[in-house]
């Protein structure tokens, strides 16, 4: 039988520390030199260890600061169903108010935005059409456990009551009501999720140490004649949600 790799040893050993309340939640894990140092081993299989432990939700990294206990924390449960899309708003909204959690966001809108190559040919639009581009940061109880990225093309919404997606007598209601409000119906999204390990920045934004695992989903929404009216990235981090999706079944 082949020995341990000695990355899942460590991991292994910090478990068993915070296990017997060495360390605490909230504690701040001593130098990976340190570590290393202690276990014989080198830097580097002290990253992988703890880089594991993270993705796992038992450490949590933070920018700048080092690497931490985590608290105590449920994976938050994020359903991706078209009967999410209620009239009653944010389909976010109706998982955390479910689980029942504190649901807040904070947005950032830009508009007129040129379309980079990729959003241009999600969308069917040429690149470097102007778009509403509004990037999201999710929160329960405080917590950030999604990022978002959306665009839209500025001839569809401009000039409107609901060309900022956060903004007006609209804010907050959601693509599928925004567009209802100015005449397009949606019909259908197109969501290709895939794994793939953190950015820096995205890393930062969400407490999770950078390369950590996470879930892309890029999705798109049509209206009823075919057309795609937005698009965005999704970010959910693997240790701190668990993604569902539900099939409505017509009978």
């Amino acid at each position: 039988m082949s020995e341990q790799p000695p990355y899942l040893r460590i991991a292994d050993e910090l478990r068993q520390r915070i296990a017997e309340h060495v360390w605490e939640p909230g504690d701040r894990l001593p130098s990976r030199a340190q570590i290393g140092q202690e276990c014989g081993v080198g830097e580097n299989v002290v990253r992988r260890a703890q880089e594991l432990l993270i993705s796992q939700g038992v450490l949590e990294g933070r920018a700048g600061s080092g690497t931490y206990v985590a608290e105590p924390r449920e994976r938050v449960r994020v359903v991706r169903s078209s009967a999410r899309e209620q009239p009653s708003g944010s389909p976010f909204r109706q998982d955390m108010k479910a689980l029942r959690l504190q649901s807040d966001w904070e947005s950032r809108t830009d508009a007129k935005l040129p379309a980079p190559a990729e959003i241009a040919t999600r969308l069917g639009i040429a690149e470097g059409e102007p778009c509403v581009r509004t990037t999201y940061e999710f929160l329960a109880d405080g917590k950030p456990v999604q990022l978002s990225t959306s665009w839209e093309p500025y001839a569809v919404t401009g000039g409107t009551l609901v060309v900022l997606p956060e903004g007006g007598p609209h804010a907050g209601a959601g693509v599928v009501n925004r567009m209802a409000e100015i005449g397009v119906t949606i019909s259908h999204a197109v969501e290709q999720p895939e794994p793939r390990h953190a950015t820096a920045e995205e890393a930062s934004l969400l407490g999770i140490q950078k390369a950590a695992l996470v879930t892309h989903i890029r999705r798109t929404y049509y209206s009823d004649d075919g057309r795609p009216v937005e698009t965005a990235d999704i970010v959910v981090p693997a240790a701190h949600c668990e993604i569902v999706y539900e099939i409505p079944i017509n009978r």
